[in-house]
């Protein structure tokens, strides 16, 4: 079957001639055809995501038309205002691909939105909001290596899709014929049409403006002299980043020169993920060499953000997504108390498999801490509960331990241009205190305890992997550990089974230790990994890492 599906591609007339290229080169090499042609990308809550290249598991455009054709057909039973937001990050074809987009949206007779230049996540979602669309799409493989591309698709709330509508999706573009059945037109003749409209200025201040509303301290940054280094990671952050940080008043940033300017080859950081010290490395050189307050970077689509925090001695550390996240929750938290602005019953939400110490901290502030399913729709959803109950002002902060924070409802994705412009402004208030963000972390964990948080993955490539995870997971339900690494279970929840948890199913697995430690088993959604989170506390860091390491060995035979 697939060798059929090769000789289609190879016999047909195709646009791309560099596809038709890479066709020839592969050819009698029947494990890389099978690799491109044996499976197709599939369509779930976080669009497609894969290499880019030719076949039907591989990102090109015919896949992205079969997709939009499969999304413009679910459109069209919603009613509304038939209209789709569109944007793009820096990724090799990703502007390619928004257009293909907005070409096959538009011959459906679906009004498009697109940006007229790079713009994150966020953007993406306040246009999907603003416009009243049916859905949006976000061109971006997030954080993935540059051989990578993506497809987001987003609901009417400007949430990623849901479980439902993606499964609708999926099953219109598993009948339409990747090379041919998508409908297309121009996308000159689109914009001609009234089809095609780029997005205007004021959907792009209204975004600013909704960033600028969460200061927590309206005004500090502008006498507060805070130092900042700042890398967009070569992605989609430089413009949305550096013009919130200079309206709030921080303009003394030096940007890493190499990671300035959009580029999806990601020359300096082949994996452009600012969880890793390799894509903070130079951006820390400079912070050394400009003795700058704080080094902040966000990924391509700007929805993650990273940092190092200056230590009293001069060294620069890096800081978890957890130990940020709380760092966010108690600065908002005794800001807002402070300015007389923390509203009643105030809601943060986190995802499960994010710190306990952010629960600890919510409860010391009197904030209502929700824990939900990994993946951002589902803080999105708690906002949208609060919303529909009029009282969206309760929420005051979303966050995940995988870098993404939100602090206001305006979008209902992850935001690293509000984090980093709240990361920035607790910086410089601490500096304008005589007190610095590592100073004050310390100060929580005196406060708390010493936690830990750590999160190793296992890599399961090719076409078996995903059975190999599966494999994996069933094992585990069927064999249920009594003891990790001489640690007894005292509790153990499957969070597919829903009348447990109260929340919808999930393939997550969470071990309560004897001691309070806890082991999360989750496969990824996006890759083809095994991710397992630790939770240690300790009197002091070492005694937190030992148990880590002890129990990390003791799943590693289970998960390698």
């Amino acid at each position: 079957m697939y060798m059929d599906d090769y000789k289609r591609w190879l016999a047909a007339d195709l646009e791309d001639e560099a596809l038709t290229a890479e066709l020839r080169k592969i050819e009698g090499n029947e494990e890389e055809i099978k690799d491109r042609f044996a499976v197709a990308l599939k369509f779930g809550t976080a669009g497609l995501r894969g290499v880019l290249g030719a076949g039907s598991n591989r990102m090109n455009i015919y896949v992205v038309r079969q997709a939009t054709q499969g999304l413009a057909n679910w459109v069209k039973t919603q009613g509304g205002n038939q209209l789709v937001a569109v944007s793009y990050d820096s990724r090799i074809n990703s502007d390619v691909f928004a257009k293909e987009t907005a070409r096959v949206l538009a011959a459906n007779g679906i009004k498009v939105r697109i940006y007229d230049a790079l713009m994150p996540v966020p953007a993406l979602s306040f246009a999907t909001r603003y416009y009243n669309a049916n859905a949006g799409v976000m061109v971006t493989a997030s954080h993935n290596p540059a051989k990578y591309n993506g497809y987001k698709a987003y609901g009417p709330d400007g949430c990623q899709m849901t479980d439902d509508a993606a499964a609708v999706v999926y099953a219109e573009i598993q009948n339409t014929d990747i090379l041919n059945g998508a409908k297309l037109i121009s996308f000159e003749e689109g914009i001609e049409k009234g089809l095609i409209e780029y997005v205007g200025d004021d959907c792009k201040e209204g975004l600013y403006d909704a960033i600028k509303a969460c200061q927590v301290r309206p005004g500090l940054c502008k006498t507060a002299g805070l130092k900042l280094v700042y890398s967009p990671l070569n992605g989609s952050g430089l413009v949305p980043v550096t013009r919130i940080l200079n309206d709030i008043g921080i303009d003394d940033i030096t940007i890493v020169p190499e990671q300035k300017y959009p580029d999806g080859n990601f020359p300096t950081c082949p994996y452009p993920n600012p969880e890793i010290f390799e894509a903070l490395e130079l951006g820390l050189k400079l912070a050394t060499e400009t003795g700058a307050d704080l080094m902040l970077a966000t990924d391509p689509d700007a929805d993650r953000v990273g940092i190092a925090m200056k230590c009293p001695d001069g060294s620069y550390e890096l800081v978890s997504g957890n130990e940020v996240g709380v760092l966010l929750l108690d600065y908002i938290c005794e800001g807002r108390i402070e300015k007389g602005t923390m509203p009643k019953n105030a809601v943060a939400v986190k995802s499960l498999v994010s710190t306990p110490l952010a629960d600890a901290v919510a409860a010391n502030y009197g904030v209502e801490m929700r824990n939900v399913l990994t993946g951002f729709k589902w803080i999105g959803d708690q906002i949208a509960r609060l919303e529909a109950d009029n009282e969206v002002e309760r929420f005051i902060l979303g966050f995940e331990e995988s870098y993404g924070y939100l602090a206001g409802p305006y979008v209902r994705d992850k935001d690293a241009v509000v984090g980093s412009m709240l990361i920035c402004e607790m910086a410089a208030y601490y500096r304008s205190i005589g007190s610095s963000i590592k100073e004050r972390l310390e100060a929580i964990y005196a406060k708390y305890g010493r936690y830990l948080n750590k999160v190793d993955s296992f890599e399961f490539p090719g076409l078996s992997g995903m059975d190999k995870m599966a494999g994996i997971m069933a094992s585990l339900r069927e064999n249920a550990p009594a003891e990790i690494g001489g640690y007894k279970v005292v509790k153990a929840v499957d969070y597919k089974d829903t009348a447990a948890t109260g929340l919808p199913a999930a393939n997550v697995l969470v071990y309560t230790l004897e001691g309070g430690a806890t082991v999360i088993v989750r496969p990824s959604g996006t890759e083809p990994k095994i991710k397992t989170y630790f939770t240690t506390l300790g009197k002091d860091l070492a005694e937190a890492e030992a148990q880590k390491n002890v129990l990390a060995a003791a799943l590693k035979p289970i998960l390698a």
